[in-house]
């Protein structure tokens, strides 16, 4: 049986950054990070973004922390957390004092399962539709989220031939103003995507390859199977604890965590909070008790529009906006309660206002347009 003082399960983006937060408090202790792919941890949005610009594959590798010995092409199947032990899928077993789970989260499937699909997540499936889209295939792309919405982008920006299908009115519709989201179809049509809003995937007959960016749902198998509290994600506390042990915590995506500055438990997708969030947990689960109140952020880039966006951003929300000469083209989108007080901020091809908008939604104080105007100028 391997043993060590923390045992990292999910070599991801948070995985490492839980590791990084483990040695800033803890610099000799042991560090296990195991991870069901075969490649060491990696930033996942170039896999979107700036590997299909010319970024060198290289550099989406993370450098891991020291002394962190690495367990890859394994999947951790049970817990038996009173005896502090875990077991692989290759029946391998791992002692450990601490625990971190950061087990990120599964695409959400469609049900065709042959190589012509594709539910984007990992390096594999960049490798796998980058060679598609130099073989010349003909995509269509299922979804007009996050994932969806990139990638259909980056598709057409190599000269391939892409359909996007949703069954909402715009792209982004979840995120962003109604009118904004219509807005981004008849943008991405201008791009020469055919974009098929209202409309429901039945066959991928005429298409080539397929590629499905239809959400994740987190991974909380074995941490149910364990014992652990689940409520879309695994419950934990400011310091990343999971309910009613000390040596048990979870991270990133597949967390459920306070939410301090909005006052309600959330679980967030994005890289800033893979980030933050993992390194924050690793420090606690060394020791460090230090709650989490970062607000953290997430950016996209659709051609040649690109935005960052800090809070809660639900398109049912009450919305003030603001745009600069021409509408749709750059602005802010504050998200507001009934009182006008902001939850959540988009910056539409506004850079470098995160932190103002992160002291304005602490604040809590009712904004108007002459707020949002000072953030987009």
């Amino acid at each position: 049986m391997r043993s060590f003082r923390y045992l990292v399960v999910g070599a991801g983006m948070t995985g490492d950054a839980v590791c990084k937060g483990i040695r800033d408090v803890d610099a000799d202790g042991s560090i296990g990070l195991v991870g069901n792919e075969p490649v060491a941890p990696y930033k996942r949005p170039p896999l979107t973004k700036g590997l299909w610009k010319g970024g060198e594959e290289s550099g989406v590798f993370l450098k891991i922390a020291d002394g962190v010995e690495l367990v890859l092409g394994r999947t951790i199947v049970s817990l038996d957390l009173d005896a502090r032990t875990a077991r692989d899928d290759a029946g391998e077993e791992y002692g450990y004092e601490r625990l971190v789970l950061a087990t990120g989260g599964t695409p959400r499937r469609l049900g065709g399962d042959d190589q012509s699909f594709t539910y984007y997540r990992t390096l594999e499936h960049y490798h796998r539709v980058r060679a598609q889209s130099d073989g010349g295939e003909r995509f269509l792309v299922v979804g007009g989220g996050f994932i969806g919405s990139e990638i259909a982008a980056a598709l057409r920006v190599q000269g391939c031939d892409v359909t996007m299908v949703f069954p909402a009115e715009g792209i982004g519709w979840r995120t962003f103003p109604p009118d904004l989201a219509r807005f981004i179809v008849e943008y991405y049509r201008e791009q020469g995507v055919d974009v098929r809003a209202e409309t429901t995937f039945e066959s991928a007959e005429g298409f080539d390859a397929v590629v499905a960016g239809l959400g994740i749902v987190p991974n909380v198998e074995l941490g149910e199977a364990a014992g652990l509290h689940v409520d879309d994600g695994i419950v934990v506390d400011e310091y990343g604890r999971v309910e009613g042990r000390d040596d048990v915590f979870a991270a990133g995506d597949v967390a459920r965590f306070p939410y301090v500055a909005l006052g309600k438990a959330v679980r967030v997708e994005h890289e800033d909070h893979a980030n933050t969030h993992g390194r924050h947990v690793g420090r606690n689960a060394a020791g460090a008790n230090e709650p989490y109140e970062h607000l953290p952020f997430f950016y996209s880039d659709l051609f040649d529009l690109g935005y960052e966006a800090v809070g809660d951003l639900d398109s049912r929300q009450e919305a003030i906006e603001v745009w600069l000469e021409e509408p749709y083209k750059k602005g802010v989108v504050a998200y507001v309660d009934a009182d006008t007080r902001p939850r959540g901020f988009l910056l539409w091809n506004v850079w470098g206002k995160l932190d103002a908008a992160r002291d304005l939604i602490r604040a809590g104080e009712p904004i108007g347009e002459e707020t949002l105007r000072g953030l987009a100028g």
